[in-house]
């Protein structure tokens, strides 16, 4: 080869070599980027950056997922400063519907599926961010608080069986009075300045199984008062479990002085009334962090011997309804990327790729695969969550502030006898 060929050459392949470079810098550059904005952090916030980066490489979309300490607050402060993300994720719809006027409605998306999405979602989730008869936010995940665990070496050991209706559940109660063996439910609502909030938990329960999701969100909304016929038939059915002399070790007064942690590490693990034992205790899933640390222990290694839970059952008439909470997204800004991001993150499909395994992630559709779950217990949960014909979330964090401080006071002090449940009522009413 000639020198006046070699260079030539030598020219040719730099030209194609910054052509390849340019290309991927091109391609790179045009690869349109998604920005989301969420309250949970630490390995639920990798396990779900993981479904992020797996799904946008096989779509031409890069995600981020930034988690905010101090998300309620955050979340304004970076809107009204121009710093809005393209997608963020409440923890409770009452913060996303407050912000509406920024956001933009789902319907008005275009490339977004909302009907598909709808169709897959268990019922009640669809209602939860809507203002002005338009949808502003629906779920990429849940929780379940319609849970009371028990032991089952405890329940083997007296001859209990895990009651599957309201009716089998009054029955065993009313055994375990009898027999003396320990009290039937173990309860405690003390939590510092947030005392009372368990006690939420037992009538929001309730007023959804009664009322269904309808009546329920009215209720939290301010539709529908404390001091009605059936928030008051809930209280009554809350107070008959709890409030009834032989059913909770201290009564009311026991209640309301008791820490809700302490409620299963003093009761639900121990041997003879005398000790304090109880066999029931209704609480969500997060509660297993109170356990002793043996029973932990069990309970990370697999071993359900001494751990398990049934659904709460549904009163005769009422609505098969789970209680519960999860993030809930809002779109800031509309793109067709954003619109392919949430095509994924608001289906059945978030999920499949490693986030179920985590152990922190629960599908709010009913058709999400309860088998991808990797605990027993886990996947018990999903089913419970995917059967329910309704879903409630959690009432107290979507209520005004000072309404959900009243009720816990309130509610409080119906337990510790200081108020009357009529009185409780109407001061709660008294807060919106």
């Amino acid at each position: 080869m000639n020198k006046r060929i070699r260079i030539v050459a030598a020219v040719s392949a730099v030209a194609v070599a910054a052509l390849g470079f340019g290309s991927v810098a091109a391609a790179e550059a045009s690869t349109p980027t998604v920005t989301i904005f969420g309250a949970f952090s630490g390995d639920q916030a990798r396990g779900f950056q993981g479904e992020l980066n797996s799904w946008g490489l096989s779509n031409g979309v890069k995600v981020t997922y930034t988690g905010l300490a101090n998300f309620n607050t955050d979340i304004t402060v970076k809107v009204n400063g121009g710093q809005a993300p393209d997608i963020a994720l409440w923890p409770q719809p009452g913060g996303l519907t407050g912000i509406s006027s920024k956001l933009k409605p789902l319907a008005s998306i275009p490339g977004f599926n909302l009907s598909a999405v709808q169709k897959t979602l268990i019922p009640g989730w669809d209602k939860l961010a809507v203002k002005n008869g338009k949808i502003y936010g629906l779920p990429i995940g849940a929780n379940v608080k319609s849970l009371v665990w028990f032991n089952p070496a405890a329940f083997r050991k007296n001859g209990y069986k895990v009651p599957t209706t309201d009716a089998q559940l009054t029955t065993l109660v009313a055994k375990i009075k009898q027999d003396g063996t320990g009290y039937p439910y173990c309860a405690g609502i003390e939590s510092g300045g947030a005392t009372g909030w368990y006690a939420t938990d037992w009538l929001e329960e309730y007023v959804l199984k009664y009322g269904g999701v309808a009546n329920y969100n009215k209720w939290w909304q301010g539709q529908i008062h404390f001091n009605s016929t059936l928030v008051r038939k809930a209280a009554n059915k809350v107070g008959s479990a709890l409030l009834t002399p032989g059913n909770v070790q201290g009564g009311g007064t026991g209640i309301a002085s008791r820490n809700f942690g302490e409620a299963t590490t003093s009761g639900l693990f121990v041997s003879g009334k005398n000790n304090g034992q109880c066999f029931m205790l209704k609480q969500g899933s997060f509660i297993t962090d109170f356990f002793p640390s043996a029973i932990k222990a069990e309970y990370k290694a697999g071993n359900y011997s001494h751990v398990g839970f049934f659904p709460v059952p549904t009163p005769a008439g009422g609505v098969n309804g789970v209680l519960g909470g999860g993030d809930i997204a809002g779109v800031f800004h509309s793109t067709p990327a954003v619109a392919k991001v949430l095509n994924f993150i608001l289906s059945d499909k978030l999920g499949r790729a490693g986030w179920a395994n985590s152990g922190f992630f629960l599908s709010a559709h009913k058709t999400f695969p309860n088998s991808l779950y990797p605990t027993s217990i886990q996947r018990a949960i999903g089913k419970t969550l995917a059967s329910a014909s309704a879903f409630g979330f959690d009432g107290s964090d979507a209520e005004p502030a000072v309404v959900n401080s009243t009720e816990w006071n309130q509610l409080t002090s119906w337990f510790n006898g200081s108020k009357t449940l009529t009185q409780a009522l109407t001061a709660i009413d008294a807060a919106y």
